[in-house]
């Protein structure tokens, strides 16, 4: 039977009572990851943002002051990270998306998000689910919530700056070989390991910052210490904090490895290479840095700023 949802819950919405038409073009019709389209009826000014790329997509286009709610592992930017909560890893509430009397909600199809849709809907608030599956993807992604928010301006902007830095990036590598990789993203005691799939963004920044991934065709993130152990890369990169590349060294055969033998290992912040939002451009120039020292090491003067 379906669900009926109370009064009081439509009321809080705050979407179930008639609003006027915005000046800026609103209403409007978006198109989502699963190929809703998606009525906005005024620019938002009550935002739901779960996951951090989302949050940090809405910050990067100016809309960052409508974010009224967010999940638990949202950290930046930290003024954002300390709002409302509407959920975490056991899930997320419709009633406390409606209490916050949220107009938008913007999620990505993770942790179940995706199970808000048809509840939101039957209440009135619109939500749209984004899919961040490679970089054209997030740059998409940023004309769309461009176009959502009534800040198509800010992110046309966004995303010239963005375009700007990688196209610096492409000049710097210009005639340097591309360099073998292995990107750890996770790592467990088992002696398993999470590395780099074709076709996703964190593939992408690895591609663009002049690395070579050496499981390029794999079917599966996951990877044992053997077949890092085989593969031999010539630089290891880790997702996360340098204390992580202590234990390198340590790992069953991997001392001969020629990364780890000639010391060229490496740690980025995850947050560079792990979320899909407006960083993951820092995430290319901090990682080509990395991988081709000396195409860096003049100071280029029509470098764009972040």
């Amino acid at each position: 039977m379906p669900r009926i949802w109370p009064l009081w819950l439509m009321l809080l919405s705050g979407i179930a009572l008639a609003q006027p038409v915005d000046s800026q073009g609103f209403p409007r019709l978006v198109v989502d990851a699963l190929g809703r389209q998606v009525e906005i009826p005024a620019k938002p000014r009550r935002i739901v943002a779960i996951f951090a790329s989302n949050v940090e997509i809405l910050n990067g286009i100016g809309a960052g002051d409508a974010i009224v709610g967010v999940e638990a592992f949202t950290r930046y930017p930290p003024e954002i990270a300390e709002r409302a909560k509407v959920g975490g890893r056991l899930g997320f509430s419709v009633e406390a998306i409606a209490r916050l009397r949220a107009d938008l909600v913007v999620m990505t199809p993770a942790r179940q998000a995706a199970t808000l849709v048809e509840p939101l809907q039957r209440i009135g608030i619109p939500a749209l689910v984004l899919d961040h599956r490679d970089l054209n993807t997030v740059m998409a992604n940023i004309r769309l919530l461009g176009s959502a928010t009534g800040n198509e301006a800010q992110a046309r902007q966004l995303l010239a700056n963005l375009d700007a830095r990688l196209e610096a990036v492409r000049a710097r590598l210009a005639g340097q070989a591309p360099v073998r990789v292995y990107l750890e993203t996770g790592a467990s005691e088992r002696g398993t390991y999470l590395s780099v799939r074709d076709g996703t963004y964190t593939a992408d920044i690895l591609r663009l910052a002049g690395g070579e991934n050496v499981f390029a065709g794999n079917a599966l993130s996951q990877v044992g210490g053997e077949s890092v152990f085989r593969a031999n890369p010539g630089h290891i990169v880790v997702a996360g904090p340098p204390e992580r590349l202590q234990a390198l060294p340590q790992r069953p055969g991997w001392a001969s490895i020629g990364a780890v033998r000639d010391n060229r290992l490496a740690a980025l912040p995850s947050a560079l290479l792990l979320i899909p939002g407006p960083r993951v451009v820092e995430g290319v120039e901090q990682l080509a840095r990395l991988l081709h020292p000396s195409a860096f090491a003049e100071p280029s003067p029509g470098m764009p700023s972040p």
